[in-house]
């Protein structure tokens, strides 16, 4: 069987990388989970820590975001929780295909809660003023 040149190469270039990240690194596959998950931390952060009068905690599992003393976001799973107003978050249950009821730990939150699940990081930019909807409606109290 015959192969384009180009392959075989890349093929070769991705063993070799592959085999120095696993002796270079032993115990850890070269793409860990755990570097995933604190350089996706540290993306969200750099977005959500901007937003005037926020704060981060950790809360049990979840990297909880705070305004106010009070929870308005978190990331959980591969996504981000947000408190909204109930009919807000149940307009961008259906009217969105990442978004989706949040529920940490597979147990249901309220209706307040949904979840906007993004695989790059960088698509939360998009959500920016959802971020500061949440914020806001947090800030004020439940009556609204």
């Amino acid at each position: 069987m015959l192969q384009a040149r180009g392959s075989t190469s890349a093929a070769l270039r991705s063993a070799v990388w592959f085999n120095r990240a696993i002796h270079d690194n032993p115990g850890r596959s070269p793409l860990s989970t755990d570097t995933t998950r604190s350089s996706r931390k540290a993306q969200i952060d750099a977005l959500l820590l901007r937003l005037p009068g926020v704060s981060a905690k950790k809360i049990n599992d979840l990297d909880a975001y705070y305004v106010s003393d009070r929870m308005f976001a978190c990331i959980s799973g591969n996504g981000i929780g947000l408190r909204l107003p109930a009919a807000t978050a149940t307009e961008l249950q259906f009217s969105r295909n990442n978004v989706v009821p949040f529920q940490p730990g597979g147990m249901a939150s309220s209706r307040e809660w949904i979840q906007i699940d993004c695989a790059d990081v960088a698509d939360y930019e998009k959500d920016l003023e959802l971020f500061r909807t949440s914020l806001e409606f947090v800030k004020g109290g439940r009556n609204r």
